[in-house]
């Protein structure tokens, strides 16, 4: 397994492998991976002859007073569970070569990120795009996979395919719990065990909603109940990200609470029965 630090190397990289007739496959992380991450990894695999990890916490997602700087990060970690799971290349960049100091291009996407995280993290779909957009022309990807968790992402980025005519197909992985139910997320790190008892609410009462006991006011009274903070309870067309109408075919039931000072998000998708 190779390790990439500059972008120009990766993309002159890519480009051999495309020459050479092999497909890529790109994972887009900010690293300190768990088994959510690996799953993308594995899906990845299955999908093409070369996988490319990126591993690079994204300054200009993070918004002034959000946690850039104690955003949790082990790369060594990463390294050996990228080799286990057989990856071919991580791409590592610094800051600084992803970003020129007079930078004055941006990638945005208006309208699937308006609500949700976007309403309350401006600027944060700006900063996502902008990534991966440079991202898909430094690894040249054939496909790129990203995780459910992240659901509103999924829709902005594969928006942003769609209108930029980027030759890449994008693949929502399944989300991925952990043996109490909470989603893996590398923020669970920052919950005390009282807290992470209490994040339980979140994939519960997600799951009780999946089931018929819960409409979207259930849903955000048990939310409310056991955590600190609700910044969100919202059941939403999971294509348009705006209210159900008569052709919704799949509801995307979606929260982000804080547990602690933890924001966690979580969703589940709900077939609608016709």
């Amino acid at each position: 397994m190779k390790i990439v630090r500059l972008p120009k190397e990766l993309q002159k990289l890519a480009l051999q492998v495309r020459q050479s007739g092999r497909t890529i496959g790109l994972v887009p992380t900010m690293g300190f991976l768990h088994a959510g991450h690996l799953s993308l990894i594995d899906e990845a695999k299955k999908r093409a002859d070369f996988v490319i990890v990126s591993v690079f916490v994204n300054p200009v997602q993070f918004g002034p007073n959000e946690d850039l700087d104690k955003y949790p990060r082990d790369f060594e970690h990463d390294r050996a569970l990228c080799e286990e799971h057989g990856a071919d290349v991580i791409f590592a960049p610094a800051p600084g070569d992803m970003y020129a100091a007079d930078r004055s291009v941006w990638v945005e996407e208006t309208q699937l990120s308006r609500g949700m995280c976007g309403a309350l993290r401006p600027g944060h779909f700006r900063g996502v795009c902008t990534v991966v957009a440079k991202l898909f022309n430094l690894a040249q990807p054939n496909v790129a996979v990203f995780g459910q968790k992240d659901a509103q992402q999924a829709q902005v980025i594969r928006r942003m395919v769609r209108d930029l005519d980027f030759p890449v197909e994008i693949v929502t992985a399944p989300l991925v719990r952990d043996a109490d139910g909470v989603a893996l997320s590398s923020r669970n790190k920052y919950l005390t065990p009282a807290e992470r008892e209490r994040a339980r609410v979140l994939s519960r009462s997600l799951m009780a909603a999946a089931r018929g006991e819960l409409d979207c006011d259930g849903l955000r009274k048990a939310i409310e109940a056991e955590s600190d903070k609700v910044d969100y309870v919202v059941w939403f067309d999971a294509d348009t990200l705006e209210a159900p109408g008569p052709d919704t075919k799949c509801i995307l039931a979606a929260a982000a609470a804080y547990f602690g000072r933890t924001r966690l998000i979580d969703n589940i998708l709900i077939q609608v029965k016709k």
